[in-house]
């Protein structure tokens, strides 16, 4: 039931206000949250409450940060124009041109946002929708960063009071902030919103696993605050005989961190517990000076931990973070990080962009820092003339600039900044078009390697070129194969191929494309391939596949009608359970299924179920050559594949020139892509060497990426997907052949399948 504003938030809100602004201004911002109070006078949230409390709440957050007046006040007002029927020009007439564009920059981005949307559906890359909505956001953060600044606020809010709406809304909102909002946090600079960001959403996404880390780091709570006090204690008074003057304290942990961290830790081998002993401490000090001496004293007072230690004072990150890491074996041996920084580097380590937007008596907003953290955006916003349309801008954004930097040096030790898991490549296209185009090799602190090579901060990078113009390759635009990881990189490849005449693309198109039809088993038809990427012809997709526009990944991504999504280790016990084979019966909901040994369906593949009278339903491909000899018809069941994971058998045929160490590379490859072999056999000829195996996969897309990754073992020469096509009966063929006779004969009673 609704209830009246809580007028102690408005005066929180002025007094924090009236704490750096002069008189006139407080007035200001007094005369925006008046107006905004009538103007949403009666009206609620969905939890009740009055809707002037998520206005305030956005300010409060902002004036937290010290922003300006015009900002403070456009946050009150953001919702008057589209939730109370107020026109710009009154906005405009009533507060100026400033606030009333601000205003009208934050309504622009909450048209296309997700909470205003009805019809809530997961984000997907490709959706031209949720691009054109980053475009725009972007292109808004351009124009006035702090139209973005007041949007972060306003999900901030809005992801705290989630839970008032329904579960497939709370689910698309809480995808959207993690795949935007958050890292766009992260990219601004503003470490304390993101993390705030990441847990709300985590906390709807994956509510199991949020539970789960919360009950842990609440039944570890005393333990863990008696040993990090213990810590600070010691490190204080270590700090305090240095002659130092530090403020120690405690580093929370954030569950969203703790979550991908027990993911990177899993994948190691290491047990979840493990990370709740790694204790974090945070040093803050006056000048950058003091920094690296307390580091001194940290690594004489404690044994440091070896490869653990960044110094993000000397090189910043991107979004200008800047601080001391280390790692050091502590009291009783336990590993604790430790961050050193000045008390300007925390606050535009928390703030970030907020903090150099924060007024000043006197001196007003002070942006000149920002407009180096900006840097990227300007250099974003021209990227965006070159490229075909907003999937493509989309990439971008997602590759170069939701991800974090490494820095590396040209043999000129000039720094060059790329996304983390940048690769040679990546570096070439970031230097010069044509030096990529060029690349025949690399070298890393003066070493070769292979064009995949991921590149680590403080990397030295040698191009290698060829003397005449050869051109890039077309496998550098396979995602599965790792050679490029920016869309900067991407998009100059793409251009150098669209460059090549349309009949050279198609015919290289449409031997891919069959290839990678054969090698999967699809009998998908090439205009329905077509038709799902929008083109209006067989010929528009082959051009398109030649031309490095649709990738095989995609291909596949496509026929599996699932999004790519990156496989988990799982027991192999979990292929064999009959009640989690993936796969729902249409109209009967959970029923046992199997899956049928003679044609072994994947997800993506067409496939019919056969109502058994003992085994529930076995699910055969659709196209498999033992349907059409079950004599009872009546008993097919519509089967549909549902959205739970699990594992599933394939066979697989490798054919290769014999070698030392082949079968080895084979396994290697398989076992990079986390993915498990149940048994194999290997068949020796005069012609080479032909690996049967049995692999468990889980959907089309992964297969498709072990494919890549065999196809680029040496000496293999091809692989294929193997089927069983012998039209040999089946035990759910035979039955109603035995039962017939059995009814005739008056025998024993069919054997059921």
């Amino acid at each position: 039931m609704p209830h009246p504003p809580i007028m102690s938030d408005m005066s929180e809100l002025l007094d924090k206000v009236a704490s750096y602004l002069p008189a006139e201004k407080v007035a200001f911002v007094q005369s925006a949250l008046d107006y905004a109070t009538r103007a949403h006078k009666g009206q609620s949230r969905r939890s009740g409450g009055p809707y002037i409390d998520h206005p305030v709440s956005a300010a409060t957050y902002l004036a937290d940060r010290s922003l300006d007046a015009p900002t403070i006040a456009a946050a009150l007002l953001h919702d008057v124009i589209e939730d109370c029927g107020v026109s710009l020009d009154e906005l405009r007439t009533e507060f100026g041109d400033e606030v009333a564009r601000l205003v009208d920059g934050v309504t622009k981005l909450a048209k296309l946002d997700t909470l205003a949307s009805d019809e809530v559906e997961p984000l997907r890359a490709a959706d031209d929708a949720q691009a054109e909505s980053v475009r725009k956001m972007l292109v808004a953060m351009a124009e006035d960063i702090r139209v973005v600044l007041i949007k972060l606020a306003d999900r901030l809010h809005n992801m705290q009071t989630l839970g008032a709406l329904p579960p497939a809304r709370r689910v698309a909102i809480s995808q959207e902030t993690l795949d935007i909002y958050a890292p766009l946090a992260h990219r601004l600079g503003m470490g304390e919103i993101k993390w705030q960001l990441e847990d709300q959403a985590f906390r709807y996404l994956q509510p199991n696993q949020y539970r789960a880390i919360s009950k842990l780091l609440a039944s570890k709570r005393k333990e863990r605050e008696a040993y990090v006090e213990q810590v600070t204690d010691v490190l204080s008074g270590e700090l305090k005989r240095a002659g130092f003057e530090a403020e120690v304290t405690g580093r929370p942990k954030h569950i969203y961190g703790i979550y991908t961290k027990a993911q990177a830790y899993e994948a190691q081998g290491k047990q979840l517990k493990d990370i709740y002993d790694l204790f974090a401490v945070r040093v803050l000090v006056p000048t950058v000076q003091d920094c690296y001496g307390v580091l001194g004293v940290v690594h004489t007072l404690w044994r440091p931990v070896p490869g653990q230690f960044d110094d993000y004072i000397a090189g910043p990150k991107e979004n200008l973070y800047q601080s001391l890491h280390t790692s050091v074996r502590s009291i009783g041996g336990l590993p604790v990080e430790v961050q050193v920084r000045t008390y300007d580097m925390h606050e535009v380590a928390e703030y970030g962009v907020a903090s150099h937007w924060g007024y000043k008596e006197g001196v007003g907003p002070k942006s000149q820092r920002s407009d180096e953290r900006m840097t990227w955006l300007r250099q974003l916003l021209d990227w965006q003339h070159e490229v075909s349309g907003t999937e493509e801008f989309l990439e971008t954004v997602q590759t170069d600039v939701f991800r974090d930097q490494v820095f590396v040096y040209t043999p000129k030790n000039e720094i060059k900044e790329l996304p983390a898991g940048a690769t040679p490549i990546d570096f070439a296209y970031r230097i010069h078009t044509e030096l990529g185009h060029r690349c025949i090799g690399a070298k890393v602190n003066g070493k070769l390697v292979s064009l995949d090579t991921q590149l680590h901060n403080g990397d030295n990078v040698e191009i290698l070129t060829s003397s005449v113009a050869r051109g890039p390759s077309l496998d550098w635009l396979n995602k599965h194969l790792g050679y490029i990881k920016t869309a900067n990189a991407r998009h100059a490849v793409r251009a150098w191929f669209r460059r090549e005449e349309r009949g050279v693309n198609v015919d290289r198109g449409r031997d891919l494309l069959k290839r990678e039809l054969r090698r999967l088993s699809s009998r998908t038809d090439v205009k329905t391939i077509a038709g799902m990427f929008h083109f209006d012809s067989a010929d528009d997709l082959y051009a398109a596949v030649g031309g490095g526009l649709v990738s095989m990944a995609q291909v596949a991504e496509h026929i599996a009608g699932t999004e790519p999504e990156t496989p988990q280790p799982a027991p192999a016990s979990a292929a064999a359970d009959a009640t989690t084979t993936g796969v729902t019966v249409l109209g009967v909901g959970d029923l046992l299924t199997r899956m049928a040994e003679c044609c072994h369906p994947l997800p993506g593949d067409d496939i019919t179920g056969y109502l058994t009278r003992t085994r529930g339903v076995t699910v055969h491909r659709a196209d498999c050559t033992n349907l059409p000899s079950v004599g009872d018809r009546g008993r097919t069941v519509a089967v549909s594949w549902s959205p739970a994971r699990t594992l599933f058998p394939v066979r697989l045929r490798v054919e290769a020139f014999d070698r030392v160490g082949l079968l080895h590379d084979i396994t290697g490859a398989t076992s990079a892509e986390h993915i498990n072999i149940q048994g194999s056999r290997t068949d020796v000829s005069d012609e080479g060497v032909t690996v049967h195996f049995t692999a468990q996969v889980a959907s089309l897309e992964q297969l498709s990426r072990l494919f890549s990754r065999l196809e680029g073992v040496r000496g293999v020469q091809s692989v294929t997907r193997e089927l069983l096509r012998t039209p040999r009966r089946t035990a759910e063929a035979k039955a109603p052949r035995r039962r017939r006779k059995a009814e005739q004969g008056g025998g024993a009673a069919p054997h059921q399948a």
